[in-house]
């Protein structure tokens, strides 16, 4: 009997709330049961950046669903900080300057990451997107170490070969990179077939 897809997502305070809302989306829309995990300051973002007051399907996502499950950022004493629940895998989106160093320190001192240890640490894929820029040292040495240690850095930054006309289809193509990263199926428009999309207008955000 096949095991049902988890996937933890950790939502942290560098701007780029789109990517996560449209990430948890279409998670949910192809059967993964995600493990919603956010930082004091990825509250403030969604508030921010989307007017989202609370943390609940609705909110997020505009419908009901059981596959959202939402953790409490400070409950290190969670299920998920255990290499013992299976999970296939957690996506940090966006991940801030300051998660980036945490992770690549090993410092556990919140759910996300204490989850993200335990991922490495498991083999599982772990994957975190930051956005800010531009990058210090300190910053990219992070990313090496994170790199070295089985992660995967998938910086925020969408193509435009595919021709995008409004913001979502940047959004889409962030997001149709990292649902290929954990293996889950998607229709997004986001593959390079070696010409630009016949339906395209040439016309560009």
């Amino acid at each position: 009997m096949t095991r049902a897809r988890h996937l933890v997502v950790g939502i942290t305070g560098a701007s780029g709330a789109p990517y996560a809302r449209r990430l948890v989306e279409c998670l949910i829309a192809e059967n993964v049961t995600v493990h919603l995990v956010v930082s004091t300051w990825g509250k403030r973002l969604l508030h921010d950046e989307l007017g989202i007051r609370e943390l609940s399907d609705r909110a997020l996502i505009s419908r009901t669903t059981d596959r959202l499950v939402v953790h409490p950022f400070q409950d290190v004493g969670n299920p998920l900080s255990s290499g013992s629940f299976l999970t296939d895998g957690m996506i940090i989106c966006p991940c801030s300057s300051h998660t980036l160093g945490q992770v690549a320190s090993g410092i556990g001192d919140s759910l996300i990451a204490r989850a993200a240890a335990v991922t490495l640490k498991e083999a599982r894929r772990l994957v975190l997107v930051p956005r800010e820029m531009p990058v210090s040292r300190i910053d990219l040495t992070n990313m090496l170490r994170l790199n070295e240690a089985g992660a995967i850095i998938c910086p925020a930054n969408p193509g435009f070969y595919m021709r995008p006309e409004r913001i979502e289809d940047l959004v889409d193509f962030v997001v149709g990179k990292l649902l290929d990263l954990v293996g889950v199926g998607h229709t997004l428009n986001t593959r390079w077939t070696g010409k630009p999309p016949e339906s395209a207008t040439g016309n560009t955000i």
